[in-house]
Protein backbone atom coordinates (compact mmCIF):
# COMPACT_ATOMS: atom_id res chain seq x y z
CA UNK A 1 0.00 0.00 0.00
CA UNK A 2 2.84 1.80 0.76
CA UNK A 3 4.10 1.56 -2.91
CA UNK A 4 0.89 2.58 -4.65
CA UNK A 5 0.50 5.82 -2.36
CA UNK A 6 4.44 6.85 -3.34
CA UNK A 7 3.38 6.29 -6.76
CA UNK A 8 0.07 8.19 -6.28
CA UNK A 9 2.29 11.39 -4.91
CA UNK A 10 4.72 11.28 -7.56
CA UNK A 11 2.66 11.05 -10.22
CA UNK A 12 -0.97 12.51 -9.22
CA UNK A 13 -2.24 12.16 -13.09
CA UNK A 14 -2.48 8.53 -12.07
CA UNK A 15 -5.29 9.10 -9.02
CA UNK A 16 -7.03 11.35 -11.24
CA UNK A 17 -7.74 9.49 -13.84
CA UNK A 18 -8.64 6.86 -11.32
CA UNK A 19 -11.19 8.94 -9.64
CA UNK A 20 -12.55 10.26 -12.64
CA UNK A 21 -13.59 6.16 -13.88
CA UNK A 22 -15.25 5.02 -11.08
CA UNK A 23 -16.95 8.10 -10.60
CA UNK A 24 -18.51 7.83 -13.81
CA UNK A 25 -18.94 4.47 -13.35
CA UNK A 26 -21.01 5.23 -10.19
CA UNK A 27 -22.34 8.35 -11.68
CA UNK A 28 -24.42 5.67 -13.96
CA UNK A 29 -26.04 3.57 -11.22
CA UNK A 30 -29.37 4.04 -10.41
CA UNK A 31 -31.72 3.22 -8.15
CA UNK A 32 -34.98 3.07 -9.35
CA UNK A 33 -35.17 6.78 -10.38
CA UNK A 34 -32.15 7.74 -7.96
CA UNK A 35 -28.94 8.64 -9.09
CA UNK A 36 -26.08 10.42 -7.53
CA UNK A 37 -24.94 11.68 -11.25
CA UNK A 38 -21.39 12.07 -11.92
CA UNK A 39 -20.06 15.30 -10.58
CA UNK A 40 -21.41 14.05 -7.22
CA UNK A 41 -19.75 10.93 -7.95
CA UNK A 42 -16.49 11.99 -8.92
CA UNK A 43 -16.31 14.39 -5.83
CA UNK A 44 -17.00 11.87 -3.41
CA UNK A 45 -14.69 9.16 -5.05
CA UNK A 46 -11.84 11.89 -5.09
CA UNK A 47 -12.53 12.28 -1.48
CA UNK A 48 -12.13 8.77 -0.63
CA UNK A 49 -8.77 9.08 -2.77
CA UNK A 50 -7.32 11.76 -1.34
CA UNK A 51 -7.45 9.79 1.73
CA UNK A 52 -3.98 9.19 0.69
CA UNK A 53 -2.85 13.27 1.15
CA UNK A 54 -2.04 13.02 -2.62
CA UNK A 55 -0.71 16.95 -3.47
CA UNK A 56 -1.70 18.18 -6.88
CA UNK A 57 -0.75 20.93 -8.60
CA UNK A 58 -3.02 24.16 -8.38
CA UNK A 59 -2.88 25.18 -12.09
CA UNK A 60 -4.34 21.20 -13.27
CA UNK A 61 -8.04 22.17 -12.18
CA UNK A 62 -7.61 26.09 -13.46
CA UNK A 63 -7.26 24.42 -16.99
CA UNK A 64 -9.55 22.61 -17.52
CA UNK A 65 -12.35 24.58 -15.13
CA UNK A 66 -11.90 27.12 -18.07
CA UNK A 67 -12.16 24.45 -20.81
CA UNK A 68 -15.30 23.23 -19.62
CA UNK A 69 -17.02 26.86 -18.82
CA UNK A 70 -15.93 28.37 -22.45
CA UNK A 71 -17.85 25.13 -23.96
CA UNK A 72 -20.83 26.25 -21.70
CA UNK A 73 -20.77 29.65 -23.04
CA UNK A 74 -20.15 28.10 -26.59
CA UNK A 75 -23.09 25.98 -26.32
CA UNK A 76 -25.92 28.36 -25.36
CA UNK A 77 -24.52 31.57 -26.54
CA UNK A 78 -26.68 31.43 -29.91
CA UNK A 79 -29.94 31.63 -27.75
CA UNK A 80 -28.09 33.97 -24.83
CA UNK A 81 -27.95 36.84 -27.18
CA UNK A 82 -31.18 35.92 -29.96
CA UNK A 83 -33.07 35.90 -26.42
CA UNK A 84 -31.85 39.02 -25.14
CA UNK A 85 -32.43 40.87 -28.15
CA UNK A 86 -36.43 40.83 -28.11
CA UNK A 87 -37.46 36.99 -28.66
CA UNK A 88 -38.95 35.07 -25.94
CA UNK A 89 -38.66 38.48 -24.21
CA UNK A 90 -41.40 36.54 -21.44
CA UNK A 91 -39.35 34.11 -20.97
CA UNK A 92 -35.82 36.19 -20.71
CA UNK A 93 -37.43 38.15 -17.49
CA UNK A 94 -38.99 34.88 -16.29
CA UNK A 95 -35.49 33.77 -16.37
CA UNK A 96 -33.58 36.81 -14.55
CA UNK A 97 -36.84 36.70 -11.90
CA UNK A 98 -36.14 32.99 -10.81
CA UNK A 99 -32.42 33.88 -10.69
CA UNK A 100 -32.43 36.58 -8.68
CA UNK A 101 -34.75 34.72 -6.43
CA UNK A 102 -33.10 31.50 -6.09
CA UNK A 103 -29.89 34.11 -5.29
CA UNK A 104 -31.50 36.21 -2.55
CA UNK A 105 -33.15 33.20 -0.92
CA UNK A 106 -29.54 31.73 -0.63
CA UNK A 107 -28.01 34.62 0.49
CA UNK A 108 -30.80 34.97 2.64
CA UNK A 109 -30.31 31.48 4.05
CA UNK A 110 -26.46 32.10 3.97
CA UNK A 111 -26.90 35.27 5.81
CA UNK A 112 -29.06 33.95 8.70
CA UNK A 113 -26.75 30.97 9.45
CA UNK A 114 -23.90 32.97 9.55
CA UNK A 115 -21.63 31.14 6.68
CA UNK A 116 -18.96 32.34 5.39
CA UNK A 117 -17.92 32.89 1.63
CA UNK A 118 -17.10 29.47 1.53
CA UNK A 119 -19.67 27.84 2.60
CA UNK A 120 -22.39 30.14 1.38
CA UNK A 121 -20.27 29.63 -2.37
CA UNK A 122 -20.89 25.88 -1.49
CA UNK A 123 -24.79 26.33 -0.53
CA UNK A 124 -25.61 28.38 -3.47
CA UNK A 125 -23.41 25.62 -5.96
CA UNK A 126 -25.28 22.77 -4.32
CA UNK A 127 -28.87 23.66 -3.52
CA UNK A 128 -29.12 25.33 -7.36
CA UNK A 129 -27.40 22.95 -9.01
CA UNK A 130 -24.92 24.88 -10.40
CA UNK A 131 -21.85 23.15 -10.22
CA UNK A 132 -19.76 25.33 -11.66
CA UNK A 133 -19.57 27.85 -8.76
CA UNK A 134 -17.17 25.62 -7.09
CA UNK A 135 -14.44 26.95 -9.32
CA UNK A 136 -15.93 30.64 -9.50
CA UNK A 137 -16.33 30.85 -5.78
CA UNK A 138 -12.55 29.13 -5.49
CA UNK A 139 -11.40 32.04 -7.78
CA UNK A 140 -13.52 35.10 -5.65
CA UNK A 141 -11.96 33.88 -2.79
CA UNK A 142 -8.89 34.35 -3.51
CA UNK A 143 -9.36 37.68 -4.82
CA UNK A 144 -10.31 38.40 -1.37
CA UNK A 145 -8.59 40.51 0.94
CA UNK A 146 -8.21 38.03 3.39
CA UNK A 147 -5.43 35.88 5.53
CA UNK A 148 -4.04 33.09 3.73
CA UNK A 149 -5.27 30.67 6.20
CA UNK A 150 -9.04 31.56 5.78
CA UNK A 151 -8.81 31.70 2.27
CA UNK A 152 -7.26 27.79 2.83
CA UNK A 153 -10.26 27.20 5.27
CA UNK A 154 -13.32 29.13 3.03
CA UNK A 155 -11.87 27.24 0.24
CA UNK A 156 -11.83 23.84 1.60
CA UNK A 157 -15.24 24.04 2.71
CA UNK A 158 -16.54 24.64 -0.88
CA UNK A 159 -17.13 21.16 -2.08
CA UNK A 160 -17.72 19.85 1.25
CA UNK A 161 -20.81 22.29 0.95
CA UNK A 162 -21.63 21.60 -2.26
CA UNK A 163 -21.54 17.84 -2.07
CA UNK A 164 -23.98 17.93 1.35
CA UNK A 165 -26.92 19.88 -0.56
CA UNK A 166 -26.31 19.12 -4.26
CA UNK A 167 -28.35 15.88 -3.91
CA UNK A 168 -31.13 17.35 -2.56
CA UNK A 169 -30.72 20.26 -5.09
CA UNK A 170 -31.32 17.41 -8.05
CA UNK A 171 -33.28 15.25 -6.36
CA UNK A 172 -35.67 17.96 -5.24
CA UNK A 173 -35.81 19.70 -8.10
CA UNK A 174 -36.69 16.95 -10.33
CA UNK A 175 -40.04 15.94 -7.42
CA UNK A 176 -41.06 19.76 -6.79
CA UNK A 177 -41.39 20.23 -10.49
CA UNK A 178 -42.79 17.07 -11.71
CA UNK A 179 -44.86 16.44 -8.89
CA UNK A 180 -45.41 19.65 -7.03
CA UNK A 181 -45.73 21.84 -9.84
CA UNK A 182 -48.77 20.17 -12.10
CA UNK A 183 -50.50 19.55 -8.08
CA UNK A 184 -50.14 23.30 -8.16
CA UNK A 185 -51.64 24.11 -11.32
CA UNK A 186 -54.83 21.91 -11.15
CA UNK A 187 -53.42 18.22 -10.75
CA UNK A 188 -51.18 15.73 -12.99
CA UNK A 189 -54.17 15.08 -14.65
CA UNK A 190 -55.54 18.42 -15.80
CA UNK A 191 -52.00 19.44 -16.64
CA UNK A 192 -51.40 16.27 -18.84
CA UNK A 193 -54.39 17.22 -21.19
CA UNK A 194 -53.61 20.58 -21.23
CA UNK A 195 -50.46 19.60 -22.49
CA UNK A 196 -51.86 17.46 -25.35
CA UNK A 197 -54.30 19.89 -26.39
CA UNK A 198 -51.12 22.34 -26.58
CA UNK A 199 -49.63 19.85 -28.59
CA UNK A 200 -52.49 19.34 -30.83
CA UNK A 201 -53.22 22.56 -31.26
CA UNK A 202 -49.25 23.58 -32.38
CA UNK A 203 -49.17 20.81 -35.09
CA UNK A 204 -52.31 22.11 -36.86
CA UNK A 205 -50.90 22.79 -40.00
CA UNK A 206 -52.53 24.92 -43.15
CA UNK A 207 -50.65 21.92 -45.50
CA UNK A 208 -51.42 18.44 -45.11
CA UNK A 209 -49.59 17.17 -41.99
CA UNK A 210 -45.50 16.16 -42.40
CA UNK A 211 -45.00 12.79 -40.96
CA UNK A 212 -42.31 14.22 -39.61
CA UNK A 213 -44.31 16.74 -37.55
CA UNK A 214 -45.00 13.85 -35.04
CA UNK A 215 -43.20 13.16 -31.71
CA UNK A 216 -42.40 9.88 -32.71
CA UNK A 217 -39.20 10.85 -34.92
CA UNK A 218 -39.26 7.15 -36.73
CA UNK A 219 -36.57 7.14 -40.00
CA UNK A 220 -38.16 8.25 -43.38
CA UNK A 221 -37.26 5.29 -45.57
CA UNK A 222 -36.93 5.04 -49.90
CA UNK A 223 -39.06 1.82 -51.02
CA UNK A 224 -39.82 1.09 -54.54
CA UNK A 225 -42.82 -0.34 -56.33
CA UNK A 226 -44.63 -1.23 -59.30
CA UNK A 227 -47.30 0.78 -60.38
CA UNK A 228 -49.55 -2.10 -61.57
CA UNK A 229 -52.81 -1.04 -60.28
CA UNK A 230 -55.75 0.53 -62.17
CA UNK A 231 -55.60 3.62 -60.73
CA UNK A 232 -52.52 3.72 -63.42
CA UNK A 233 -54.95 2.41 -66.63
CA UNK A 234 -54.51 5.91 -67.62
CA UNK A 235 -50.73 7.66 -67.59
CA UNK A 236 -50.80 9.81 -64.10
CA UNK A 237 -48.95 12.75 -63.78
CA UNK A 238 -46.71 12.49 -60.47
CA UNK A 239 -48.17 15.65 -59.25
CA UNK A 240 -51.23 13.36 -59.82
CA UNK A 241 -49.59 10.33 -57.64
CA UNK A 242 -48.23 12.54 -54.63
CA UNK A 243 -51.34 14.09 -54.31
CA UNK A 244 -53.07 11.00 -53.94
CA UNK A 245 -50.35 10.20 -51.64
CA UNK A 246 -50.57 13.38 -49.16
CA UNK A 247 -53.87 13.04 -48.34
CA UNK A 248 -55.53 11.48 -44.68
CA UNK A 249 -52.34 13.61 -42.97
CA UNK A 250 -49.29 12.54 -44.82
CA UNK A 251 -46.97 13.78 -47.03
CA UNK A 252 -44.79 11.10 -49.38
CA UNK A 253 -43.06 11.91 -52.60
CA UNK A 254 -41.80 10.23 -55.93
CA UNK A 255 -38.24 10.55 -55.83
CA UNK A 256 -37.47 8.25 -59.18
CA UNK A 257 -39.07 6.57 -61.82
CA UNK A 258 -38.22 3.94 -64.03
CA UNK A 259 -39.85 3.88 -67.27
CA UNK A 260 -38.82 1.14 -69.80
CA UNK A 261 -35.17 1.60 -69.69
CA UNK A 262 -34.80 4.70 -69.06
CA UNK A 263 -33.75 6.16 -65.22
CA UNK A 264 -35.51 9.74 -64.28
CA UNK A 265 -34.12 11.30 -61.59
CA UNK A 266 -36.52 13.94 -59.64
CA UNK A 267 -39.18 13.33 -61.92
CA UNK A 268 -41.15 16.80 -62.92
CA UNK A 269 -44.42 17.63 -61.65
CA UNK A 270 -46.25 16.93 -65.03
CA UNK A 271 -43.71 13.85 -65.85
CA UNK A 272 -46.16 10.79 -66.56
CA UNK A 273 -46.47 7.46 -64.96
CA UNK A 274 -47.97 4.69 -66.89
CA UNK A 275 -48.85 1.17 -65.54
CA UNK A 276 -46.06 -1.05 -65.62
CA UNK A 277 -43.37 1.54 -64.64
CA UNK A 278 -41.43 1.39 -61.15
CA UNK A 279 -40.96 4.56 -58.66
CA UNK A 280 -39.42 5.12 -55.97
CA UNK A 281 -41.34 6.58 -52.65
CA UNK A 282 -39.67 8.69 -49.93
CA UNK A 283 -41.66 9.14 -46.57
CA UNK A 284 -42.50 7.27 -43.15
CA UNK A 285 -42.57 3.87 -43.43
CA UNK A 286 -45.65 3.17 -42.01
CA UNK A 287 -47.54 5.20 -44.20
CA UNK A 288 -45.56 3.83 -47.38
CA UNK A 289 -46.61 0.30 -46.79
CA UNK A 290 -50.50 1.43 -46.11
CA UNK A 291 -50.10 2.30 -49.78
CA UNK A 292 -49.25 -0.46 -51.67
CA UNK A 293 -52.61 -1.86 -51.99
CA UNK A 294 -53.45 0.85 -54.71
CA UNK A 295 -49.82 1.11 -56.33
CA UNK A 296 -49.24 -2.49 -56.81
CA UNK A 297 -46.23 -5.02 -55.48
CA UNK A 298 -43.20 -3.87 -53.74
CA UNK A 299 -40.08 -4.38 -55.81
CA UNK A 300 -36.19 -5.09 -54.99
CA UNK A 301 -34.53 -3.42 -57.53
CA UNK A 302 -31.04 -2.68 -56.53
CA UNK A 303 -30.54 -0.08 -59.55
CA UNK A 304 -33.31 1.38 -59.06
CA UNK A 305 -33.17 2.10 -54.96
CA UNK A 306 -29.16 2.75 -55.73
CA UNK A 307 -28.81 6.26 -55.29
CA UNK A 308 -27.16 9.04 -52.94
CA UNK A 309 -29.63 9.91 -49.96
CA UNK A 310 -28.55 11.99 -47.13
CA UNK A 311 -29.36 13.06 -43.37
CA UNK A 312 -27.77 15.90 -42.66
CA UNK A 313 -27.70 18.46 -39.47
CA UNK A 314 -28.03 21.97 -40.71
CA UNK A 315 -27.97 25.44 -38.83
CA UNK A 316 -30.20 27.89 -39.15
CA UNK A 317 -27.91 30.52 -39.51
CA UNK A 318 -30.32 33.15 -42.02
CA UNK A 319 -31.71 36.01 -40.64
CA UNK A 320 -35.11 35.60 -42.49
CA UNK A 321 -35.55 32.10 -41.00
CA UNK A 322 -35.34 33.13 -37.39
CA UNK A 323 -38.63 32.64 -35.79
CA UNK A 324 -40.13 30.38 -38.63
CA UNK A 325 -42.09 27.75 -37.97
CA UNK A 326 -41.99 24.27 -38.86
CA UNK A 327 -45.08 24.36 -41.06
CA UNK A 328 -43.79 27.29 -42.91
CA UNK A 329 -40.25 26.11 -43.68
CA UNK A 330 -41.79 22.53 -45.12
CA UNK A 331 -44.15 25.21 -47.24
CA UNK A 332 -40.81 26.20 -48.98
CA UNK A 333 -40.06 25.55 -52.40
CA UNK A 334 -36.61 23.85 -51.64
CA UNK A 335 -38.42 21.68 -49.26
CA UNK A 336 -39.75 19.09 -51.75
CA UNK A 337 -38.94 15.93 -50.92
CA UNK A 338 -37.20 16.80 -47.53
CA UNK A 339 -38.24 15.69 -44.62
CA UNK A 340 -37.64 17.07 -41.10
CA UNK A 341 -36.26 14.38 -38.91
CA UNK A 342 -34.83 16.51 -35.39
CA UNK A 343 -34.57 19.72 -34.14
CA UNK A 344 -31.85 20.91 -31.45
CA UNK A 345 -31.52 23.83 -29.51
CA UNK A 346 -28.78 23.97 -26.94
CA UNK A 347 -28.27 20.41 -27.38
CA UNK A 348 -32.38 19.75 -26.21
CA UNK A 349 -34.31 17.22 -28.43
CA UNK A 350 -37.33 20.16 -29.77
CA UNK A 351 -40.92 18.63 -30.27
CA UNK A 352 -41.26 18.82 -34.37
CA UNK A 353 -44.56 20.19 -34.32
CA UNK A 354 -46.48 22.35 -36.90
CA UNK A 355 -45.94 25.62 -34.98
CA UNK A 356 -42.51 24.94 -33.25
CA UNK A 357 -40.65 27.86 -34.12
CA UNK A 358 -36.98 27.76 -35.55
CA UNK A 359 -34.69 30.43 -34.15
CA UNK A 360 -30.99 31.09 -35.56
CA UNK A 361 -28.61 28.50 -34.27
CA UNK A 362 -31.04 25.95 -33.66
CA UNK A 363 -29.84 22.36 -35.49
CA UNK A 364 -32.56 20.91 -37.82
CA UNK A 365 -31.85 17.58 -39.46
CA UNK A 366 -33.08 16.45 -42.69
CA UNK A 367 -33.17 13.75 -44.55
CA UNK A 368 -33.92 13.38 -48.53
CA UNK A 369 -31.87 13.36 -51.83
CA UNK A 370 -28.66 14.66 -51.85
CA UNK A 371 -29.01 17.34 -54.30
CA UNK A 372 -32.77 18.32 -52.33
CA UNK A 373 -30.56 18.03 -49.11
CA UNK A 374 -28.05 20.28 -50.46
CA UNK A 375 -30.25 22.67 -51.87
CA UNK A 376 -32.21 23.14 -48.89
CA UNK A 377 -29.13 23.16 -46.33
CA UNK A 378 -28.18 26.12 -48.66
CA UNK A 379 -31.26 28.10 -48.21
CA UNK A 380 -31.52 27.23 -44.43
CA UNK A 381 -28.09 28.03 -43.34
CA UNK A 382 -25.04 25.70 -43.25
CA UNK A 383 -24.91 22.34 -43.79
CA UNK A 384 -23.18 20.85 -40.31
CA UNK A 385 -21.71 17.88 -41.36
CA UNK A 386 -20.10 15.55 -39.15
CA UNK A 387 -16.49 16.17 -38.88
CA UNK A 388 -13.76 15.03 -36.33
CA UNK A 389 -12.26 18.24 -36.52
CA UNK A 390 -12.65 21.33 -34.01
CA UNK A 391 -11.41 24.64 -34.59
CA UNK A 392 -7.95 24.86 -32.18
CA UNK A 393 -7.24 28.56 -32.87
CA UNK A 394 -10.80 29.48 -31.65
CA UNK A 395 -10.62 27.70 -28.60
CA UNK A 396 -7.25 28.66 -27.73
CA UNK A 397 -7.67 32.46 -28.30
CA UNK A 398 -11.03 32.26 -26.96
CA UNK A 399 -10.36 30.96 -23.99
CA UNK A 400 -6.74 33.22 -23.68
CA UNK A 401 -9.17 36.53 -24.46
CA UNK A 402 -11.69 35.93 -21.88
CA UNK A 403 -9.56 34.52 -19.47
CA UNK A 404 -7.31 37.80 -19.45
CA UNK A 405 -9.96 40.51 -19.75
CA UNK A 406 -11.52 38.48 -17.02
CA UNK A 407 -8.05 38.57 -14.78
CA UNK A 408 -8.66 42.25 -14.66
CA UNK A 409 -9.83 43.55 -11.32
CA UNK A 410 -10.76 47.22 -9.65
CA UNK A 411 -11.14 47.98 -6.28
CA UNK A 412 -14.20 49.75 -5.51
CA UNK A 413 -14.58 50.92 -1.52
CA UNK A 414 -12.26 48.50 -1.00
CA UNK A 415 -14.26 45.48 -2.94
CA UNK A 416 -12.25 43.65 -5.57
CA UNK A 417 -14.72 43.83 -8.52
CA UNK A 418 -13.50 41.73 -11.86
CA UNK A 419 -15.21 38.58 -13.73
CA UNK A 420 -12.65 36.55 -12.85
CA UNK A 421 -10.64 33.60 -15.05
CA UNK A 422 -13.48 31.67 -15.38
CA UNK A 423 -16.43 34.47 -15.78
CA UNK A 424 -14.06 35.62 -18.74
CA UNK A 425 -14.04 32.30 -20.14
CA UNK A 426 -17.53 32.25 -19.93
CA UNK A 427 -18.45 35.40 -21.39
CA UNK A 428 -16.00 34.40 -24.74
CA UNK A 429 -17.76 31.61 -24.84
CA UNK A 430 -21.05 33.13 -25.17
CA UNK A 431 -20.01 35.79 -27.67
CA UNK A 432 -18.17 33.46 -30.12
CA UNK A 433 -20.95 30.56 -29.85
CA UNK A 434 -22.92 33.17 -30.94
CA UNK A 435 -20.94 34.95 -33.36
CA UNK A 436 -20.73 31.19 -34.81
CA UNK A 437 -24.43 30.63 -35.07
CA UNK A 438 -24.29 33.69 -37.46
CA UNK A 439 -21.16 33.06 -39.62
CA UNK A 440 -21.06 29.27 -39.25
CA UNK A 441 -18.08 28.80 -41.37
CA UNK A 442 -15.46 28.97 -38.92
CA UNK A 443 -15.48 27.91 -34.97
CA UNK A 444 -16.72 24.61 -35.71
CA UNK A 445 -16.52 22.51 -32.77
CA UNK A 446 -18.29 19.01 -32.93
CA UNK A 447 -20.97 17.86 -30.94
CA UNK A 448 -18.90 15.05 -29.27
CA UNK A 449 -15.95 17.99 -28.65
CA UNK A 450 -18.34 20.30 -26.83
CA UNK A 451 -19.39 17.22 -24.81
CA UNK A 452 -15.63 16.36 -23.33
CA UNK A 453 -14.79 19.79 -23.22
CA UNK A 454 -17.98 20.27 -21.15
CA UNK A 455 -17.57 16.90 -19.04
CA UNK A 456 -13.77 16.19 -18.91
CA UNK A 457 -13.35 19.61 -18.01
CA UNK A 458 -15.80 20.00 -14.96
CA UNK A 459 -15.65 16.56 -14.03
CA UNK A 460 -11.46 16.98 -14.08
CA UNK A 461 -11.41 20.04 -12.35
CA UNK A 462 -13.94 18.57 -9.70
CA UNK A 463 -11.62 15.28 -9.28
CA UNK A 464 -8.80 17.75 -8.36
CA UNK A 465 -11.47 19.67 -5.64
CA UNK A 466 -12.37 16.00 -4.02
CA UNK A 467 -8.37 14.82 -3.96
CA UNK A 468 -7.15 17.71 -2.46
CA UNK A 469 -9.41 18.70 -0.07
CA UNK A 470 -10.25 15.42 1.28
CA UNK A 471 -7.64 15.50 4.44
CA UNK A 472 -10.08 18.54 5.49
CA UNK A 473 -13.62 16.76 4.13
CA UNK A 474 -14.49 15.04 7.56
CA UNK A 475 -13.42 18.32 9.67
CA UNK A 476 -15.65 20.53 6.90
CA UNK A 477 -18.65 18.39 7.64
CA UNK A 478 -17.99 19.14 11.40
CA UNK A 479 -17.48 22.92 10.57
CA UNK A 480 -20.28 23.20 8.58
CA UNK A 481 -22.82 21.79 10.28
CA UNK A 482 -25.80 18.71 9.51
CA UNK A 483 -27.89 21.70 9.61
CA UNK A 484 -26.19 22.98 6.37
CA UNK A 485 -29.06 20.39 4.76
CA UNK A 486 -31.08 21.63 5.94
CA UNK A 487 -30.22 25.15 4.55
CA UNK A 488 -30.22 23.47 0.91
CA UNK A 489 -33.92 22.23 1.36
CA UNK A 490 -34.70 25.84 1.97
CA UNK A 491 -32.33 27.42 -0.79
CA UNK A 492 -33.98 24.78 -3.28
CA UNK A 493 -37.37 24.96 -2.58
CA UNK A 494 -38.44 28.48 -1.84
CA UNK A 495 -37.73 29.90 -5.42
CA UNK A 496 -38.91 26.64 -7.05
CA UNK A 497 -42.53 26.94 -5.61
CA UNK A 498 -42.26 31.28 -5.92
CA UNK A 499 -41.27 30.24 -9.99
CA UNK A 500 -43.92 28.02 -10.56
CA UNK A 501 -46.63 30.58 -9.09
CA UNK A 502 -44.99 33.14 -10.85
CA UNK A 503 -45.45 31.65 -13.90
CA UNK A 504 -48.83 30.43 -14.01
CA UNK A 505 -50.20 33.99 -12.36
CA UNK A 506 -47.73 36.58 -13.71
CA UNK A 507 -46.36 35.31 -16.67
CA UNK A 508 -49.46 33.47 -18.27
CA UNK A 509 -47.31 30.54 -18.96
CA UNK A 510 -49.20 27.19 -19.97
CA UNK A 511 -48.48 24.76 -17.40
CA UNK A 512 -46.18 22.69 -19.59
CA UNK A 513 -44.17 25.96 -20.86
CA UNK A 514 -44.33 27.29 -16.75
CA UNK A 515 -42.23 24.06 -15.70
CA UNK A 516 -40.37 23.53 -18.59
CA UNK A 517 -39.34 27.79 -17.84
CA UNK A 518 -38.70 26.67 -14.08
CA UNK A 519 -36.20 23.50 -14.75
CA UNK A 520 -34.31 25.58 -17.78
CA UNK A 521 -34.04 28.78 -15.15
CA UNK A 522 -32.38 26.32 -12.53
CA UNK A 523 -30.08 24.95 -15.55
CA UNK A 524 -31.70 21.74 -14.12
CA UNK A 525 -31.70 18.82 -17.03
CA UNK A 526 -32.16 15.87 -14.39
CA UNK A 527 -36.07 18.26 -13.56
CA UNK A 528 -36.96 18.38 -17.40
CA UNK A 529 -36.40 14.95 -18.19
CA UNK A 530 -38.56 13.83 -14.84
CA UNK A 531 -41.12 16.68 -16.31
CA UNK A 532 -41.82 15.11 -19.63
CA UNK A 533 -41.52 11.92 -17.93
CA UNK A 534 -44.66 12.78 -15.85
CA UNK A 535 -46.80 14.64 -18.53
CA UNK A 536 -45.67 11.85 -21.19
CA UNK A 537 -44.33 15.00 -23.40
CA UNK A 538 -41.15 16.99 -24.73
CA UNK A 539 -43.49 20.35 -25.00
CA UNK A 540 -41.96 21.03 -21.83
CA UNK A 541 -38.69 21.74 -23.68
CA UNK A 542 -40.08 24.89 -25.74
CA UNK A 543 -39.96 26.70 -22.25
CA UNK A 544 -36.38 25.11 -21.13
CA UNK A 545 -33.96 26.60 -23.91
CA UNK A 546 -34.24 30.20 -23.75
CA UNK A 547 -34.36 30.48 -19.68
CA UNK A 548 -31.49 27.53 -19.62
CA UNK A 549 -29.45 30.02 -21.58
CA UNK A 550 -29.96 32.97 -19.56
CA UNK A 551 -29.80 30.40 -16.26
CA UNK A 552 -26.54 29.01 -16.88
CA UNK A 553 -24.77 32.59 -17.31
CA UNK A 554 -26.37 34.60 -14.43
CA UNK A 555 -26.40 31.70 -11.94
CA UNK A 556 -22.51 31.44 -12.10
CA UNK A 557 -21.78 35.27 -12.38
CA UNK A 558 -24.23 35.16 -9.22
CA UNK A 559 -21.68 33.04 -7.64
CA UNK A 560 -18.78 35.90 -7.88
CA UNK A 561 -21.60 38.00 -6.00
CA UNK A 562 -22.80 35.64 -3.19
CA UNK A 563 -19.13 35.27 -2.22
CA UNK A 564 -18.27 38.54 -2.20
CA UNK A 565 -21.64 39.55 0.13
CA UNK A 566 -20.72 36.95 2.74
CA UNK A 567 -17.29 38.20 2.99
Amino acid sequence: MDWLIDIFRSNPAIPIFLTLGIGFWVGKLKYKTFSLGTVTSVLLVGVLVGQMDIPIPGPIKSVFFLLFLFAIGYSVGPEFFRALRGSGIKQVIFAIVMCVLCFGVTVGVALAFGYNPGEAAGLFAGAQTISAVIGVGDDTINTLTASAADKHAWTELVPVCYAVTYIFGTIGSAYILSYIGPAMLGGLKKVKAQTAELEKSMNQSSLTSDPAYINALRPVVFRAYKADSDFFGTPRTVAEVEGKLSGEGKRLFVERLRSGSTLVDSPAATQTIAKGDEIVLSGRREFIIGDESWIGPEVADAELLSFPAEQIPVMISKKEFDGITVDALRAKPFMKGVAINKITAVGQSMPVLAQTKLQRGDIVTITGLRREVDAAAAEMGYADRPSKQTDMVFVGLGIFIGALIGAITIHLGGIPVGLSTSGGALIAGLILGWLRSKHPTFGRIPDSSVWLMNNLGLNMFIAVIGITSAPTFVYGIKEAGWMLFVAGVIATTVPLIIGIWAGAKIFKFHPAINLGCCAGSRVTTASLGAIQDSLGSTTPALGYTITYAIGNTLLILMGVAITLICA
